[in-house]
């Protein structure tokens, strides 16, 4: 049974940084790409960040280049959304989520992840 769990959410005044991690365990966690995902109050899920299955291909929606950096620990099972520059707009609740099929590039949309984690809110304040 495959398990994500994020961890790392919380309380920031805007221009601070946070660094949510998602743990997983269940599958080969070295051979499938990872996404992280975000739903702000009254809005749509949308895409934030991608990682391959190796960890040699990032993709990042245009509205957090240059802030935000997604990274893997194939050794640890764990992926990683680094958060720099926040801003009150990047309020939400994020997802870790898995890639259905293995060893791909990282997809965006949410229908190519077969596993979610719960989630964990982030608060910006400005």
């Amino acid at each position: 049974q495959v398990q994500l769990v994020e961890s790392g959410g919380g309380l920031v005044q805007a221009g601070g940084s946070l660094r949510l991690s998602c743990a997983a365990s269940g599958r080969t966690f070295r051979n499938y790409a990872m996404g992280w995902f975000r739903q702000a109050p009254g809005k749509e899920r949308e895409f934030v960040a991608a990682i391959n299955w190796s960890g040699g291909r990032t993709y990042s929606a245009e509205f957090v280049k240059g802030r935000f950096t997604i990274s893997r620990d194939n050794a640890a099972n764990t992926v990683y959304l680094q958060m720099n520059s926040l801003k009150p707009e990047d309020t939400a609740v994020y997802y870790c989520a898995g890639d259905r099929d293995p060893y791909r590039a990282g997809p965006k949309a949410s229908f190519e992840y077969e596993y979610w984690g719960r989630g964990t809110l982030v608060t910006v304040s400005s």
